[in-house]
């Protein structure tokens, strides 16, 4: 099939634009004038844009879709502006909906920094007020610590005198009982009492969460899934294939997997997915990174930092995973080829993971394209590490929308200068790719654009952007999010450029990104999503 997109502002690359662009079944075949492609016979469908702007399909380089899913169908938390709020909403929804949550509640997305009253992380005693008959688990919006009632506790069977997790913890209040505050992989342990969706629920979530993106002008999403929020690897990888041999998946998907234990990553090696599964080179969905966790968020001062929090100087954060057992996950990883994406926050797990990654470096050096997750806070001369072993990092620009608020009280300010460095990072020819970590913030990527091109919050705050020297213009923020995250998988001159050969991942937009003011990008939408030469929205 042949369809013609034209009358539009097409973005091909730097300050190169066209007027048209020709698909034919699943790639884009040409691009030109309107005359030219016009003149093209057997055209099947002709789309005038109107003028309208055109760029590449943009590729989220991490986030966690199926977690995105469940949070479209829990109570909202993301914007309560106190305990007693949260506990309110809460409260109210249990009793709307006593089938949902007659095995528990759970829900992500409350940040103690945005409470009006008050600070303070809430207790199981203030989840209490909301019910003392079912467990209740309420996710920081981080991912790496949450709050659970007392009935949570004790379905947990633990007390006082109970050993930690390993890798987390969860605290003991004054009265010597845990207090309902769990962090990092404790976590895991206290969402588990809550049973998990079924897979046919699992379905109606993807397929949302899928369509949604599309929407947004998402057109891949390399999702962080298997290991994380879903454990039964052969079910999941039957569930995605079965979804996109039915024609249901409509976004493309690159796995990355977590596991708990090396000898559970040999065997998926071995006997498992890796070995066994078939996946086309241009397929919708591929196999992808084994993902680590470093270290936690700065949010929850569980970031592994080197030289302490300043607001709190004994605390240097968590380091999730040990040196040596990182270097065994990253030397296997090595010998069998697969890519590694560590989560790495403070400047202590970056510079940690760096040193792991670079054990496995022989003479080709970061051949496998290994990637650092956020890669938050930076000195210089970790910035010049990156960048020299060309390794790869995958930044969320979002997160300054809440870390600028708080990045200089928990680090300082000469570290906080060096940190969130797009700019610097780029122009020292390390490879970037943009993401949003959904849904540790939503995966609609045009406030993520505002962010790297403005440096402000969502209120336009500060006036000239936070350390304005980061900032980086539009062009670089789109091929970061396209063509860099493409890189990213092993997929660049494949797809994330509208060139012919490519992929036809194709975005139209309501509004010039690459003129209209730097405050109205947040506020940009797609018109029409194209996948795979498939138009999947029209708005």
């Amino acid at each position: 099939m042949k369809i013609a997109l034209y009358n539009a502002k097409v973005y091909v690359e730097r300050e190169k634009f066209v007027e048209a662009v020709l698909v034919e079944d699943r790639k884009i075949k040409a691009i030109g004038t309107n005359e030219e492609i016009l003149a093209t016979t057997d055209i099947d469908e002709k789309i005038d844009c109107e003028g309208k702007t055109v760029i590449p399909g943009l590729n989220d380089s991490h986030m966690h879709i199926f977690n995105f899913g469940e949070r479209m169908c829990q109570v909202k938390i993301g914007d309560c502006e106190s305990i007693d709020e949260m506990i309110d909403r809460c409260k109210k929804y249990v009793e709307e909906n006593p089938d949902r949550v007659k095995h528990g509640l759970y829900a992500q997305g409350w940040n103690q920094d945005y409470f009006t009253d008050s600070d303070r992380i809430p207790t199981r005693f203030d989840l209490d007020k909301i019910s003392t008959e079912i467990p209740v688990v309420l996710e920081r919006i981080c991912g790496h610590i949450l709050t659970t009632n007392t009935k949570t506790i004790e379905l947990l069977g633990i007390d006082g005198n109970s050993p930690q997790y390993p890798g987390g913890t969860f605290e003991i209040g004054e009265d010597g009982y845990p207090n309902g505050i769990f962090a990092e992989n404790a976590c895991n342990y206290a969402k588990n009492v809550i049973p998990k969706a079924d897979i046919k629920q699992r379905k109606k979530m993807f397929i949302e969460a899928s369509e949604y993106a599309a929407e947004h002008g998402i057109t891949t999403v390399q999702s962080n899934d298997l290991g994380t929020i879903v454990f039964d690897y052969p079910e999941y990888f039957k569930f995605f294939k079965d979804i996109y041999n039915s024609g249901e998946g409509i976004i493309r998907y690159r796995h990355q997997i977590s596991f708990e234990t090396v000898e559970e990553f040999k065997d998926y090696i071995e006997n498992g997915e890796f070995k066994n599964g078939k996946y086309d080179e241009d397929s919708l969905i591929q196999l992808g990174p084994l993902k680590l966790f470093k270290d936690g968020s700065l949010g929850a001062r569980t970031a592994l930092v080197r030289g302490g929090y300043k607001d709190d100087p004994t605390n240097n954060g968590i380091e999730w995973m040990g040196e040596e057992v990182m270097d065994e996950f990253c030397k296997v990883a090595s010998d069998a080829g697969i890519q590694v994406a560590t989560h790495v926050i403070g400047d202590g797990a970056i510079e940690k993971t760096i040193d792991s990654y670079e054990k496995t470096f022989g003479e080709e050096g970061n051949k496998l394209r290994h990637t650092l997750v956020h890669c938050q806070i930076t000195d210089k001369a970790l910035l010049e590490r990156i960048a020299k072993l060309g390794i790869v990092v995958s930044y969320q620009p979002i997160f300054l929308d809440y870390d600028m608020h708080i990045v200089e009280k928990r680090c300082g300010k000469e570290l906080a200068s060096t940190s969130y460095a797009f700019k610097t990072l780029g122009d020292l020819g390390a490879k970037i790719a943009y993401g949003t970590d959904c849904p540790v913030e939503d995966c609609n990527p045009f406030p993520n654009i505002y962010s790297a091109v403005t440096r402000k919050d969502s209120k336009g705050f500060p006036e000239g952007g936070f350390y304005p020297e980061e900032c980086v213009d539009v062009y670089t923020a789109i091929d970061a999010y396209t063509e860099g995250s493409a890189y990213m998988e092993f997929m660049e001159g494949k797809k994330g450029r509208i060139k012919p050969g490519q992929l036809a991942d194709i975005v139209v937009l309501d509004k010039d990104i690459f003129t209209c003011d730097s405050m109205e990008i947040r506020d940009i939408l797609p018109v029409m999503t194209m996948i795979d030469g498939k138009i999947v929205y029209k708005k």
